[in-house]
């Protein structure tokens, strides 16, 4: 009798335990694998998202003190002030965020003309290769021309 239950045991070696149910190491390091490839695509899609909103942003103060140097304009028959010098723009034209990564200035004014440009900084600077600096003028002539930038 011992025989057989030596027999039965051989024929169903999982007889009287519990199956094993889990996951393999291998299956749990794939799994780690695809989400460290999701997780790169989307802080480098995240990332790109941020320097795109803050070049927005750099737009937007820009056409806001083209407004301003067209109510100065509108108000005093030039661009200029008595001495000869660009108005100063307005402290608030501009968003406190946007102060670490833009510089927005008149870069050039005379009676009838003037020219606002953002110059980007630190992290914008080194991630925002495309576009660079970003001009407009009092005729509405945006820089660079490059496909994107405005």
């Amino acid at each position: 009798m011992d025989a057989r239950r030596i027999v039965r045991h051989r024929a169903r070696p999982h007889a009287g335990r519990a199956s094993a149910q889990g996951f393999t190491l291998i299956e749990l390091m794939i799994v780690v694998a695809v989400i460290a490839v999701l997780s790169v695509i989307a802080f480098s899609s995240y990332d790109w998202a941020v320097v795109k909103s803050r070049r927005k942003e750099a737009e937007a103060c820009l056409l806001q003190g083209a407004q301003f140097m067209e109510r100065y304009y509108a108000t005093n028959l030039k661009y200029v002030t008595a001495g000869g010098a660009a108005p100063a723009l307005p402290a608030n034209m501009c968003p406190s965020d946007l102060t670490p990564f833009y510089t927005v200035a008149v870069s050039a004014a005379a009676a009838t003309t003037y020219t606002l440009q953002a110059t980007p900084l630190g992290a914008q600077l080194a991630k925002d290769t495309t576009c660079g600096n970003l001009t407009v003028n009092q005729a509405g002539a945006r820089t660079p021309a490059t496909s994107g930038c405005w």
